[in-house]
């Protein structure tokens, strides 16, 4: 009997649907099977799959429940959700042993997400002729194997998921089938106060505690703040320029709550004059607005968890991640909404808060992850905990805030195409004028031009006689400001000479995972560095390659990335 289970693993706008539509058409001609079972994480898009089905001549029911147990004669495929195959794993188990079945999993982590899912899913639809799974985002580290999926040993004792396929960003990239992708990330001075009284300033892109990171970066997120509404406009002003070359370019921002994202709509009217289309995750008419923004010319939608994983909408072309979810899974998910292309040329933007998590998954764009299950007993409580916390991925309501947001400012920060970093200067203005039709080279060619331009005026003004040169400022992380005021040191501070966290362990990890963490360490000392001496970012990549050779830090070896960063600390104990 030939293979059952095949494996696809595609970057998001790749076209996964239309292939394995394409390969169900051919096995119903073929009669080697006689139904399909598509299984997808969300309602909406078991329609998006049915309307794409038509297009194949496959008639499909994306309305069928539970309750009415057979299928109608007039369709040959169902699409399903997988809470609905949880509902009722007998039922589609009978409905797999009576027909001769190919069943696709869209997105097929998601039968990972609780154990009682896998085994939901594993019961269900054990007895099927096919069986081919799609993904095209990140898989997570965790005990749950996936169901169908083949895992392959590794040294070190874990097992590893082993893909039939894989088509990358990259060579989709190459082959025009996707948009290159510009991040715009945007730092400033956040204010809250703590449950316990203090009032702390931190900025973002700067060394913070895990606790006071995560409470900047909901400021920043905060309605009433001047970042978002700062990103907002910026970003308003480079949809105009997008669609200079694609008419019906489309804006989304994808907001952490209900209250934040109706906000956000509010502060977006502002800016435009038009309201923009709010879709929110409890709607019943949620699914009938996503259709209706992707053949329509509005500018602007705003979403919370609809428009994140799966959903097609081609025109989407600017992007705001107002979300504090910091999950490599869920920012890939939101970034693979902007990147499918329908002509050779078009360049997707994105906008994100400078946080080290975000900007790190920005430069590692192009890399594949695959499933790797953690040996027993090699969980770590702490480390558990502290991810459950983060995770926020189904949560709209937050709760009562450990905290209150008294303002937040912004400026423009850097640019990060193709793992590099581009601005010389806070003038967003050169980056928000680039053309919105560009093909990756030329994108890349024209943000060295306009990094190299904007060194050349700050070199000229540095030099004038009346020049105001910038002093050293202190390089501390956030801090109460009775600490500070006291000479109290800030909380959470590593002591002198101590390690960086994670360091030791980084020299065991798998090669991705070390490489990352290294420019995520290096990234995190260079705006550090930046917030001291007001020097570029760019600059500083500079004079590390100068004083310690090596190539660009994408190409960048662990060991060289290791002696820049202990160049910069060098740098920092000698004040220079």
């Amino acid at each position: 009997m030939p293979r059952r289970d095949f494996l696809l693993v595609a970057t998001p706008g790749a076209g996964k649907t239309a292939y394995a539509l394409t390969i169900a058409a051919e096995l119903l001609a073929r009669r080697e099977i006689a139904a399909v079972t598509v299984v997808t994480p969300t309602e909406h898009l078991k329609h998006q799959w049915a309307q794409a089905a038509h297009g194949f001549g496959i008639k499909m029911d994306s309305g069928y429940k539970n309750a009415q147990g057979r299928l109608s004669a007039d369709y040959t495929a169902v699409a399903v959700t997988y809470a609905q195959v949880a509902a009722h794993p007998a039922l589609h188990r009978q409905r797999t042993e009576n027909r001769r079945t190919l069943v696709i999993f869209d997105e097929i982590h998601h039968a990972g997400d609780a154990l009682s899912w896998g085994e939901a899913v594993r019961e269900s639809f054990d007895p099927a002729r096919r069986r081919m799974g799609l993904t095209g985002t990140p898989f997570r580290s965790d005990a749950n194997p996936i169901p169908f999926v083949t895992y392959t040993q590794e040294l070190d004792g874990t097992r590893r998921s082993s893909a039939d396929y894989v088509y990358g960003y990259g060579p989709a990239l190459d082959d025009g089938i996707v948009r290159p992708v510009i991040f715009l990330a945007y730092s400033g001075e956040m204010r809250w106060r703590t449950r316990a009284g203090d009032e702390i300033t931190g900025t973002l892109g700067t060394p913070m505690t895990s606790d006071q990171l995560a409470q900047a970066w909901r400021t920043a997120l905060d309605p009433e703040g001047e970042w978002v509404t700062r990103v907002l406009d910026a970003a308003d002003r480079r949809l105009t320029e997008v669609r200079r070359g694609m008419p019906d370019a489309a804006g989304l921002v994808i907001a952490s709550d209900h209250d934040n994202a109706r906000a956000y709509a509010a502060l977006l009217r502002r800016v435009t004059g038009v309201r923009p289309v709010v879709v929110l995750s409890d709607e019943k008419a949620a699914s009938k607005k996503i259709a209706a923004f992707a053949t329509s010319e509005d500018r602007w939608m705003v979403a919370v968890r609809m428009v994140s994983e799966g959903v097609d909408i081609p025109r989407l072309a600017v992007g705001v991640f107002a979300t504090s979810v910091s999950t490599a899974l869920f920012f890939a998910q939101a970034v693979g909404r902007f990147v499918r292309a329908r002509q050779r040329g078009e360049t997707a933007s994105v906008f994100v808060p400078s946080v080290p998590v975000l900007l790190g998954y920005a430069a590692e764009l192009e890399a594949e992850r695959d499933h790797v299950l953690a040996m027993p007993g090699d969980e770590d409580p702490e480390q558990e905990l502290a991810e459950a916390q983060r995770r926020r991925d189904t949560a709209d309501d937050l709760g009562d805030a450990p905290f209150t947001a008294l303002g937040a400012s912004a400026h423009f920060d850097r640019v990060l195409y193709d793992g590099g970093e581009f601005g010389a200067t806070a003038e967003e203005e050169d980056f928000l004028g680039l053309p919105g039709l560009l093909e990756p080279d030329q994108v890349a060619l024209l943000l060295r031009k306009r990094q190299a331009d904007q060194l050349k005026r700050k070199t000229k003004i540095s030099e004038r006689p009346d020049s105001p040169q910038p002093g050293p400022a202190p390089m501390i992380a956030a801090a109460p400001a009775s600490a500070a005021s006291s000479g109290a040191a800030p909380a959470g501070a590593a002591p002198a000479g101590a390690a960086p966290v994670g360091a030791a362990s980084s020299r065991s990890a798998p090669a991705r995972e070390t490489l990352a963490g290294l420019r995520k360490e290096l990234n995190g000392l260079i705006g550090a560095w930046h917030h001291r001496t007001g020097q570029p970012h760019a600059a500083v990549h500079a004079d590390l390659r100068r004083a310690c050779g090596g190539p660009p830090l994408p190409q960048a070896t662990a060991d060289q990335i290791r002696a820049r960063i202990d160049m910069m600390r060098q740098w920092a104990t000698a004040g220079r």
